[in-house]
Formats: structure tokens, C-alpha cells, sequence
């Protein structure tokens, strides 16, 4: 039913109907970390912020994301959401040209990823949680 609405309910619109509902539950234990809906809308709000500056995306932009599995993942997801950017996933374990191919197959305007894993896994230059795809400059 939530697909044949016009617009369509998105789970975008589900997570941001809980956090105005249930701020304070808790939605991702990590470890001893617990963050609430209120916790992550925040921290999705401040990425999208960044992200709409710092790389001037568009709606409609592809982003690829190489983040190993942790929170960050969750926010950075709703970001680009939030901001009209499809997300294309890229396996942390890949590596050299696989991973250098699925980044050019996904057609990303940007890549995101956690200092670690550009520098693991031998791909661009100085790394950065930010990087643009072909010369992959850092921003901090």
C-alpha cells in the first residue's frame, strides 16, 4: 500500500516519522554504543550538511560508500536520502581493480569513506573521510 501512494513512502519517511514520535529509543546498539532515532537524525542532519558543501551534490547523484560496518553507515545512508543521492554500496573487502571497476561501474560522483579504509585497501591517494572520485582528494 505505502508503494502505490503518490509519493511513494519511502523508508526515509518511516525513519523520520519514528524519530518525531520516539526520540529517544533506542535504533542502533553498536558495541557499548547505543544511539536513539533523535541521536541519528542529528548525526544524518550535520553529514547532509557537510556533504551539500563540501561535494555541491546534486539530487539525482550517485554516491559510493566504502565504510567498514559501523554506525557512520546508518547516518550516511539517511544523508544522501535526505539529500535526493542514491547510494551505491561498495564491499569493504574488495580491493585494487575490482574495487577501482565497481566505483567507475556505479557512475558516483563522490566516494565516502573512513580514512582506514582507502589506505587498507590501497586505493587513491591521501585518503580522507571524503573523496572525489578520480583524484580522490581528501577533505577533512
Amino acid at each position: 500500500r505505502r508503494l502505490s501512494r503518490r509519493p511513494p513512502t519511502t523508508l526515509l519517511d518511516v525513519f523520520q516519522e519514528h524519530a518525531r514520535r520516539q526520540p529517544r529509543r533506542p535504533l542502533v546498539l553498536f558495541g557499548d554504543e547505543v544511539l536513539t532515532y533523535e541521536d541519528v537524525e542529528r548525526k544524518s542532519n550535520q553529514a547532509a550538511k557537510v556533504f551539500s558543501k563540501q561535494l555541491e551534490l546534486e539530487p539525482g547523484a550517485t554516491v559510493a560508500v566504502f565504510l567498514p560496518n559501523a554506525p557512520a553507515y546508518v547516518w550516511t545512508w539517511l544523508a544522501l536520502a535526505k539529500l535526493g543521492c542514491a547510494m551505491a554500496c561498495l564491499n569493504c573487502n574488495a580491493r585494487g581493480r575490482a574495487l577501482q571497476h565497481a566505483v567507475a561501474a556505479a557512475g558516483a560522483v563522490a566516494v565516502l569513506s573512513t580514512r582506514g579504509e582507502w589506505g587498507q585497501h590501497g586505493v587513491g591517494g591521501g585518503g580522507g573521510f571524503v573523496g572525489e572520485v578520480g583524484g580522490l582528494h581528501g577533505l577533512t
